[in-house]
């Protein structure tokens, strides 16, 4: 997975006011990083071409569809061209599934930004499909733009956890609140629950000096690297689902790893950031580290 790259930011375009709302994130996004923005909309059906004397016919709504795809796009252009010059600003219409002309989209991107829910979802429902897929399968880091975004000067909160994509969350985190000059909330859940008869022996003072020790140790390298950043640990007996989630009403990200410690590599989303991604108060970054016979770009 690529963080940070010299790609452009994409952006799921699907008519809806959701993919409004990631457009007009993506540009400021765009502005702050000067990336140019790709818009690409998704025509899934065409896909499944009429044969002999139906083809003629199955043309033209083919045609249409892509019509109002491309309408769609111009759309989205001018929403995004309100931030960034016009001339940055580009759009797509492929063949295919949403979330796997998204995912192809995404390999030579620095950002995937989709919204919540697409043309269809109902307000105040958790995530699509298309938003969930592209978050556990994308090449390169994953916004869903959901909630409120929280004002300038609110912080980018990070979920700290020991797995590989907790490190890259880490990052990416520091990485987005050095370009926003924001703070940066650092939240490591623990839990102080043993079953059984080990539960009688059980040090709760000495569990809570370790898990502060490894959330010291998790940022120092990134408080080396980002010495302006300014950094609250939040240390927190919590389940880390709903510490993040709690956690991220009020401010500008959140930012997740696609998998916690101890979950499968090849797994779809891991059980924390599916539910960042279904319940979360702002946007959410998901992201996945860096795996075998992947190429940092």
């Amino acid at each position: 997975m690529t963080v940070h790259s010299e790609g452009p930011i994409v952006v799921g375009i699907d008519g809806s006011e959701e993919a409004l709302k990631a457009t007009r994130w993506a540009a400021g996004e765009a502005l702050r990083r000067d990336r140019p923005v790709r818009l690409v909309a998704a025509v899934p059906w065409s896909s499944f071409r009429a044969l002999g004397p139906l083809a003629m016919e199955a043309d033209e709504p083919r045609e249409a569809a892509f019509r109002v795809a491309r309408e769609q796009i111009e759309l989205a252009a001018a929403e995004a061209a309100r931030t960034l010059p016009r001339d940055r600003v580009d759009g797509d219409v492929r063949d295919g599934r949403p979330a796997t002309v998204l995912g192809a989209a995404s390999e030579d991107a620095s950002l995937l930004v989709v919204g919540d829910r697409g043309r269809g979802g109902f307000a105040g429902l958790v995530a699509g499909s298309v938003a969930v897929s592209v978050s556990a399968t994308a090449r390169c880091p994953v916004v869903v733009v959901r909630g409120v975004l929280g004002p300038d000067g609110a912080p980018v909160v990070v979920g700290v956890s020991d797995a590989a994509d907790g490190v890259a969350a880490l990052g990416f985190a520091f990485a987005q609140a050095s370009e926003r000059g924001a703070p940066l909330v650092a939240v490591r859940a623990w839990s102080d629950e043993v079953p059984g008869p080990a539960a009688g022996f059980l040090d709760r003072t000495e569990l809570e000096r370790n898990e502060s020790a490894a959330l010291r140790e998790a940022l120092a390298p990134w408080r080396r690297r980002f010495p302006a950043v300014a950094v609250r640990e939040h240390l927190v007996v919590d389940r880390p689902a709903e510490a993040l989630v709690t956690g991220s009403a009020g401010a500008q990200l959140l930012v997740v790893g696609s998998r916690g410690h101890g979950e499968l590599v090849g797994t779809l989303l891991g059980s924390v950031s599916r539910a960042a991604v279904h319940h979360a108060h702002c946007p959410v970054a998901v992201v996945r580290a860096v795996e075998h016979g992947e190429e940092q770009k």
